[in-house]
């Protein structure tokens, strides 16, 4: 079940009706329940891994407490590395075994001899990357001791499974979602203003994916699906509409999973703040899903070493966290090599801050004008938009000539000529999805300058115009959203991660 989908339409009022009806103390059982059956929409057989995952954890993290007294550390340490194989064994089992098989393959192929892989046949678990990361970060923050055990396995459970951020997170702590959680067994949890606001929120979250994205993936897929057809011009707008497109797409369903938590009293970490506006890359990912890029950095980059060590530890920390973080988005090179762009980005960028200090200072520019942020905030969209089609390519290869074609085969003219309209959107189309993308970048410079989201936009305006704004999206998603088959809109790109 996916929340663009009629199921859900159905299933979400359900759940919250029940919610408030049942006695509190049944609350907690009640959503547990409610999160299994929405992630057995896609295959049920897979909950078990979900099951084993929330066990798992759970036990290693109770045994943890019980030797929190200073003298077992060797016993803590096996009981987390158990924790970390049973989980990360799941994660890589389902979804990089044939990577792992196809390397060692090519590698061995060198010395000339020839694996024969075992058949299996594994369909990739829906957001498996999501609820082992979020399950993972539990136990390794029990086992550092900034949170103590969870002792109600239906609690932990519900936390691990919580179902609006369960397959494409954002991946919550354990120290933020699991107090709440617990104070909706004691608290009565109504609130009408929480409650609208979580509903603007999935509005806003609709808007975004089936108005922007779902529209913007037809012209995307097109031309991808034939790059080798199209000029120059074709192939940049389909790089740039693809980095609205999954913006989109991974924000709203972000923005859908805060509402609907809003709306049952819960409030989940923003993931994404208006990353487009950044000017550099390493403000883009201080932007950009953060409840990942601040897992790797607590989990990975800082006990690698972090930035407190020599220029060059700190740069090969960099490259690691951002190679791993490419590989967990797909098991293939060319997300390696895109999430290595990431770091090489921010490390070119941090060796010529010096040379760029002195360059400004020496011309008298003055970088805190909006023309100068301005002109950096392009550069830094168009840095994100070309290692981007490392991330859409299906190969490395692909992605080499996808760049090759859009530098030696570029048309300008072909803006003006009309040809723009034979990419899958007819001019309607398109008029409606610029006019989509200038309410996004209105709403986003709302962010920047408010440091508020969308709910707060629409809350802060006279009741009148709250009614308009809410009218206005809400036709627009009915009648400008892009629907599939049985009137379900496409499956969020981030599922397969």
């Amino acid at each position: 079940m996916q929340f663009t989908s009629f199921a859900f339409l159905c299933f979400f009022p359900a759940v919250v009706l029940m919610y408030y009806v049942i006695p509190r103390k049944l609350r907690q059982l009640w959503l547990l329940a409610a999160s299994y059956y929405f992630y057995m929409g896609w295959n049920a057989q897979y909950a078990l891994l979900i099951l084993l995952s929330t066990v798992t954890t759970y036990l290693c993290a109770v045994l943890m407490g019980e030797k929190d007294d200073g003298k077992h550390k060797r016993g803590r340490r096996r009981i987390l590395a158990v924790g970390l194989v049973v989980n990360l064994a799941i994660l890589v089992f389902f979804k990089y075994f044939y990577f792992l098989y196809e390397t060692a393959d090519a590698v061995m192929a060198v010395f000339g001899v020839k694996m024969t892989a075992p058949k299996f046949d594994l369909l990739l678990p829906v957001g498996i990357s999501f609820y082992t990361f979020q399950a993972l970060g539990y136990v390794l923050d029990v086992y550092r001791g900034t949170v103590k055990p969870e002792k109600n396995f239906i609690r932990y459970a519900l936390f691990v499974s919580f179902f609006p951020q369960l397959v494409a997170g954002p991946i919550e702590r354990s120290g933020s979602l699991l107090g709440q959680l617990e104070k909706m067994a004691h608290e009565k949890l109504w609130d009408f203003d929480k409650a609208t606001r979580g509903l603007l929120m999935m509005l806003w979250g609709f808007f975004m994916k089936m108005v922007i994205a779902d529209r913007a993936a037809v012209l995307v897929n097109q031309v991808y699906d034939k790059y080798y057809l199209y000029s120059g011009m074709a192939l940049l707008l389909a790089a740039v509409l693809f980095a609205v497109e999954i913006y989109c797409d991974f924000a709203g369903y972000s923005c859908i999973a805060m509402g609907a938590a809003m709306v049952l009293g819960i409030r989940l970490m923003v993931n994404f703040e208006a990353p487009f506006f950044a000017t550099s890359i390493s403000a883009l990912w201080r932007r950009w899903h953060i409840s990942l890029s601040t897992w790797f950095r607590d989990y990975l980059y800082i006990p690698l070493g972090g930035n407190r060590c020599s220029r060059l530890r700190k740069y090969f920390n960099s490259m690691v966290t951002f190679a791993v973080s490419g590989l967990w988005h797909g098991a293939s090179w060319n997300f390696v090599v895109w999430g290595a762009l990431q770091g090489v980005y921010i490390i070119i960028g941090d060796m010529t801050r010096p040379f760029r200090t002195r360059l400004n200072t020496f011309f008298g520019v003055r970088v805190k004008t909006f023309g100068y942020r301005f002109g950096q905030a392009v550069c830094t969209f168009l840095l994100f938009v070309f290692s981007f089609i490392f991330f859409r390519s299906d190969t490395v290869g692909d992605a080499a000539y996808y760049i090759q074609r859009m530098f030696l085969r570029f048309d300008v003219w072909s803006l003006f000529d009309g040809s723009v309209y034979h990419l899958g959107l007819d001019s309607k189309e398109m008029g409606v999805l610029w006019v989509g993308i200038l309410i996004l970048i209105l709403v986003d410079a709302y962010y920047v300058r408010k440091k508020a989201l969308f709910d707060s936009l629409v809350k802060g305006q006279c009741l009148a115009v709250q009614y308009v704004i809410t009218a206005v999206l809400l036709v627009m998603v009915i009648v400008f959203g892009m629907y599939g088959e049985g009137y379900d809109a496409a499956q969020f790109i981030y599922f397969q991660f």
